[in-house]
């Protein structure tokens, strides 16, 4: 393998643009070209960029012969778009989630594997820089045994989404965080959702997941509130632990110790407050990072941090949370 290795982007909206851009930061890395059916956004990001852009994907992958490639196209063209990537033996990173559907993600799943490519999902948040400090408090027991992990992801409508309801754009970020903090398989959702601005799925969804190992999480996840807020919260024996994913910042409340002084207090009061503490956190932007994993899993021959397998299980569950939003029953997940 070559010191540089030669990218390109399909598919030039809002993530795609962001794609373009570290691409273009990276040392080792050659941006060769971008694709998008837009004639408009072709025009103008190639302007910006300083890099040629086609509107037909297959004829930038002969000319450019890229040896990675960002798939950031519709949901439901991944399939067709990823598949005709690997096809070619080109290492393949796909926004998430890995597709509309269990079968079609297994599709590509198996093919990067038959042509012995790098597969990774663009599922972000596991690589910012907080939810990776968190991953290793949890690990080091911070806060003892785990009880509940609440996830809040909302926000206004964004008119670039039609093809998915927010269960599948939006929630499958926290579905693949909160599995990978519980470090357990899910075994049964249950969901509300509602439809109020979206013309054809879900905007909104309050939605339940039990894992294996007892442990909750809860998941409110819509397009209908004007401010933007994305924040976990991790109530655990020691205390509670909050990430802000958009500022990166991490809080530990621990529990207080009243002492045995004061135990009929504490009988009254319950858990009591202790120290609040603000951690550092090493602030990094978290596409950087996903980008920086994907080549060096290129590169170094190992699985990326976030693998088609991992995304293959958030689809599992978002899509029983789908189904339950439709049935108001609770689902049973296999391999969840």
């Amino acid at each position: 393998m070559t010191d540089t290795l030669r990218a390109a982007v399909i598919g030039v909206g809002v993530m795609g643009q962001h794609h373009v851009r570290v691409y273009r930061e990276m040392p080792g890395i050659e941006l060769v070209g971008f694709a998008d059916a837009d004639d408009t956004m072709c025009a103008s990001t190639a302007q910006r960029h300083h890099v040629r852009g086609y509107a037909d994907y297959r004829v930038l992958l002969d000319r450019e012969q890229p040896d990675l490639v960002t798939v950031a196209v519709p949901t439901i063209l991944h399939l067709e778009v990823a598949r005709e990537v690997m096809e070619r033996g080109i290492h393949t990173l796909v926004e998430k989630p890995l597709a509309d559907n269990e079968r079609d993600a297994q599709t590509l799943i198996d093919l990067a594997r038959a042509r012995n490519v790098v597969l990774a999902v663009g599922h972000i948040e596991r690589h910012n820089p907080a939810v990776k400090l968190l991953k290793s408090y949890l690990d080091e027991g911070r806060i003892g045994t785990i009880f509940e992990m609440r996830a809040e992801r909302v926000g206004p409508f964004p008119a670039r989404i039609r093809d998915v309801g927010v269960i599948l754009d939006l929630a499958t970020h926290d579905i693949d965080i909160l599995c990978h903090l519980a470090g357990s398989p899910v075994t049964r959702v249950f969901a509300e959702t509602q439809q109020n601005i979206h013309s054809t799925r879900e905007d909104t969804v309050s939605g339940l997941l039990r894992f294996e190992n007892g442990v909750t999480g809860v998941l409110q996840v819509n397009w209908l509130t004007p401010t933007k807020s994305r924040r976990l919260l991790i109530n655990g024996a020691g205390g509670q632990i909050e990430v802000d994913y958009i500022t990166q910042d991490l809080t530990f409340y621990e529990n207080g110790d009243v002492g045995d002084t004061f135990q009929n207090l504490q009988l009254l009061r319950g858990i009591s407050e202790g120290r609040h503490i603000r951690e550092k956190v090493s602030k990094r932007e978290p596409l950087r990072l996903e980008l920086d994993d994907f080549v060096g899993a290129i590169r170094d021959r190992r699985p990326p941090l976030v693998t088609g397998d991992d995304s293959l299980r958030a689809l599992r569950i978002a899509e029983a949370l789908v189904r339950s939003g439709q049935s108001h029953q609770v689902i049973q997940v296999a391999g969840g």
